[in-house]
């Protein structure tokens, strides 16, 4: 029996596309007691894996985190499978503000200690005697209470983008660093303020609000259903946002825009800009913001350094790489020298530096398309992709978009084809075709037809 992907993200990739299904992005977490975690496990990825479930999700005794991608067709089928299971039914579901059907290209579910990764010893204190949950307009009014102090429990790197006006962001690169960090900023404070917490979805303000009880904090307050439950009811209920910019996801995207405000800076150039990637020298994977036109200038590398490994032969890269932690293996979260620009902690804007064009948001959304082929290479001397048409063709004067996890969205007009080495009008099945392309194509890339 089938419990583990089989699939690769290239792989799955194409087939979504192939089926043409539009899939939801959404998030949930429970705190349970789990017996058997491994069989839960187990019997999460089959009922899944059957309804084309994707996503990364953490599973232990105490119960189950999950970020998932689920098609629209099944997300009815999908809460069955939630509803179960006791501790789940009637469970609230984070559907993601933005949509993207390659927000999770694999199921992934690990048994895990902690759900969340908090360095805290459950039994020394009550989980269960949490804060008071509030929802949006609530949580406003509490904001406008001069006794109020608001503390985001996200990472660095999360609130440099995004957070609510006037909150407390620590300097930190995960959950656990920021729980003594906060506890000890605050100790004149238990009594006489409102404590006002909030994350991404929730799930971290659960255990924060019961060990700051602990602690000795009177009025502890939490954003129920964390910035995307908040999301949904002010754009629901025509409420002001008082989050300011994008909220971080951990998925494809890297970032939802909340409002059209623009509070971060290019790490690089400077530029008010609030795009997250990560560097394309596997040796780095360094996380950090890019505008587009340092995006070009860099070929999405956070460094000259990282430019330079990226032009060496395949061979010789992974020799660098040997014996190293590179890559996913080690999350590099957006700090280093190179990075002029970076802001974190106190040095965050609490206004906004420019606006997006909120026009283009959902511009990969509406545009239909039809895949067509995916890239094979880049000549980078000459600035010339190379592609493998798989499906339909190509001609002179068709529109193109040009997708890739790293690469983005780069829409282009063909008025040059080379097919199989000879200048064409059309390319058909089969064709290896290169096109003059003023960026970088990568071998995750997936090339599209648009459609009128």
């Amino acid at each position: 029996m089938q419990l583990y992907n089989t699939l690769s993200a290239e792989e799955r990739a194409r087939l979504i596309d192939e089926a043409g299904k539009e899939r939801l992005t959404l998030s949930f977490y429970a705190y349970a007691k789990i017996q058997d975690p491994k069989q839960f496990r187990d019997e999460l990825f089959i009922a899944w894996n059957a309804l084309d479930a994707l996503g990364r999700i953490y599973v232990a005794h105490e119960g189950i985190n999950a970020q998932m991608s689920v098609p629209a067709d099944n997300f009815e089928a999908f809460r069955d499978t939630l509803e179960k299971y006791d501790f789940m039914k009637g469970i609230r579901l984070n559907v993601a503000v933005e949509q993207d059907n390659h927000s999770f290209l694999k199921l992934t579910i690990k048994v895990r200690n902690k759900i969340v990764a908090d360095g805290l010893n459950d039994e020394t204190f009550d989980v269960t005697n949490k804060g008071i949950h509030l929802k949006a307009k609530e949580f406003n009014n509490l904001l406008e209470d001069p006794n109020t102090i608001v503390v985001d429990f996200r990472n660095h790197y999360e609130s440099e983008v995004g957070h609510f006006e006037g909150a407390i962001t620590p300097d930190v690169e995960n959950f656990r660093e920021s729980l003594p960090i906060i506890n000890e900023q605050l100790q004149n404070h238990k009594e006489d303020k409102n404590l006002l917490m909030y994350c991404t979805g929730g799930i971290r303000c659960e255990k924060a609000s019961a060990y700051f009880k602990h602690q000795g904090f009177k009025n502890v307050y939490q954003l129920e259903g964390g910035i995307i439950e908040y999301t949904r009811q002010i754009k629901e209920e025509g409420i002001e946002s008082k989050f300011i910019g994008k909220n971080f996801v951990f998925d494809h995207r890297l970032g939802e825009r909340i409002t059209d405000d623009i509070i971060s800076q290019c790490h690089q150039c400077g530029k008010p800009c609030d795009n997250h990637t990560n560097c394309a020298n596997d040796a780095c994977h360094l996380l950090f913001i890019q505008c587009d036109d340092c995006k070009a200038a860099m070929e999405n590398c956070c460094s000259n350094e990282c430019q330079e490994i990226i032009h060496l032969p395949v061979e010789e890269q992974v020799k660098l790489r040997k014996g190293l932690q590179v890559g996913n293996k080690i999350f590099r979260k957006g700090k280093s020298d190179a990075l002029k620009f970076k802001h974190s902690g106190d040095s965050i804007p609490n206004k906004a530096l420019a606006k997006a064009d909120t026009k283009d948001i959902r511009q990969k959304i509406k545009i239909k398309k039809e895949l067509i082929g995916k890239a094979e290479h880049y000549f980078t001397r000459s600035k010339i992709a190379q592609f493998l048409i798989e499906k339909n063709g190509l001609s002179l004067g068709d529109k193109v978009l040009i997708s890739g996890p790293t690469t983005g969205n780069q829409e282009i007009l063909i008025t040059e084809i080379f097919a199989n080495g000879n200048q064409t009008e059309t390319a058909k099945v089969g064709d290896q075709i290169t096109l003059p392309l003023p960026f970088r194509v990568r071998l995750s890339d997936k090339l599209y037809k648009v459609i009128s």
